[in-house]
């Protein structure tokens, strides 16, 4: 059988195939990614301020992230993560990756996550020197 009696719309169900698939599969990938940029985990109608000690600072994509010991009133340390901006976002906001260093003391406050956990949505940092970092571009 020679090429030129493959019916023409079977040859373009064949050639379309692979884009439908790949657009099958990005579409699969993405709900996910989208679903992820979500705030529904935080109570964002309700800030409070926590000082304490920074554990460390994740530099990183897709969200930055601050690790902060506090001292809670019964002094214990509590450890809290933050999700903040990318680095993208927040270097348009004046942060460097060494804005934040271990054994910094700072004041952050923060959208708390709405089942008691000690995690947050950061709003602001205030450092020792009293700069304001904010997770907003300026």
């Amino acid at each position: 059988m020679s090429n030129s009696a493959i019916p023409v719309r079977s040859f373009m169900t064949i050639k379309s195939l692979p884009a439908g698939v790949l657009f099958a599969g990005l579409l699969l990938v993405s709900i996910p990614a989208w679903a992820h940029h979500g705030v529904a985990a935080y109570d964002m109608t309700n800030k409070i301020t926590l000082k304490g000690t920074i554990a460390s600072f994740d530099w990183s994509n897709p969200h930055s992230q601050i690790h902060l010991d506090v001292t809670d009133a019964k002094g214990n340390v509590v450890h809290w993560d933050f999700e903040t901006q990318s680095p993208t976002i927040l270097v348009h906001a004046g942060w460097t990756k060494n804005s934040l260093k271990p054994g910094d003391q700072v004041t952050i406050i923060t959208s708390p996550a709405k089942d008691g956990s000690p995690v947050g949505l950061l709003t602001k940092v205030v450092l020792a020197n009293g700069q304001e970092l904010t997770a907003t571009e300026k």
